[in-house]
C-alpha cells in the first residue's frame, strides 16, 4: 500500500515538474508566412546599360566605339527615307547616334524645326513617351568635336548644344539637324559637331524643308520619323 502512494505522488510530481509555468515560460516569436502580392511578383527587367550622365557618358561611348563600327543609317520618315553616312573620326556623336538608333529612341520622334534654305532639326517630340525614354535613358551632353576638317555644307548632319547655358557648345545627343542650304551654312563651321553626311534621300530633305511652319518654326502638321535602323 506505501509503496502505490509512493509511486502515485512520484507520478504527480513529473506531471508538475512538465507543466510551464506562466511567469516563467518564455515568449516565442510567432512565425507568419508573408503572402504574396501583385507588386511581389513583378520583377523589373535588368538594365542592359547603365543610366548614363556627362560623367559616365564618354566612356560608355568610347567602349561602345570598339564594339560597333556601323556607319550606315537609314531614316524612314514620312516624306521618305533618308540615308546618311556616320564618320568615324567624330566616334563619340557616332557612337551616340548608333546607340539611340538601338534603343529605338528617334521613333516616333518628329522634325520640330524646319527652316527652309537652312536646315531641318529632329530627335524631339511634344509626346510623354519621347521624355520618357530620355529618363530612362540618361541625361548628358557630349563635347563638341568640331576640328575634323568637315564643313557644314548641304547635306551634313550635325548636332545642336544643349539650350542650357552653355559657353562650350555641349551637344545635346538626343537631336540632329541636316543642313539643307545651297551652298551650305558654314557659319555654323567651329560651333557644332559634324558627324555624317546624307548619302541618299536630300530630296526627302527638301520636301520637308519645304512645309508650312508657324511661328516657331514647327511644321503646321507633324512630321514624324518613323524608324531608324542601322544598315552596316
Amino acid at each position: 500500500m506505501k509503496l502505490r502512494i509512493i509511486f502515485s505522488l512520484f507520478i504527480l510530481f513529473l506531471g508538475c515538474e512538465n507543466k510551464p509555468n506562466k511567469n516563467t515560460a518564455k515568449p516565442v516569436e510567432k512565425r507568419v508566412e508573408k503572402k504574396k502580392t501583385v507588386k511581389d511578383s513583378i520583377v523589373k527587367p535588368k538594365r542592359e546599360f547603365p543610366k548614363l550622365n556627362s560623367r559616365s557618358a564618354m566612356d560608355f561611348f568610347l567602349e561602345y566605339n570598339e564594339k560597333h563600327k556601323e556607319n550606315r543609317v537609314r531614316i524612314t520618315t514620312d516624306f521618305g527615307d533618308i540615308e546618311i553616312f556616320l564618320f568615324n573620326e567624330t566616334r563619340f556623336h557616332r557612337s551616340n547616334f548608333l546607340f539611340l538608333t538601338r534603343q529605338k529612341y528617334f521613333n516616333d520622334t518628329q522634325f520640330y524645326r524646319v527652316i527652309d534654305n537652312f536646315m531641318i532639326q529632329a530627335g524631339n517630340s511634344d509626346d510623354i513617351k519621347t521624355a520618357r525614354k530620355r529618363g530612362y535613358i540618361g541625361k548628358y551632353l557630349l563635347p563638341a568635336d568640331t576640328k575634323r576638317g568637315f564643313k557644314h555644307d548641304r547635306g551634313v548632319i550635325s548636332m545642336p548644344s544643349s539650350e542650357i547655358d552653355n559657353p562650350h557648345k555641349l551637344a545635346s545627343p538626343y537631336e540632329f539637324f541636316i543642313v539643307q542650304q545651297k551652298g551650305g551654312a558654314h557659319f555654323l563651321d567651329g560651333d557644332y559637331t559634324i558627324f555624317g553626311k546624307v548619302t541618299k534621300g536630300m530630296d526627302v530633305v527638301d520636301k520637308i524643308a519645304g512645309v508650312e511652319t508657324d511661328d516657331g518654326d514647327w511644321p503646321m502638321k507633324n512630321i514624324y520619323i518613323r524608324n531608324v535602323e542601322i544598315l552596316d
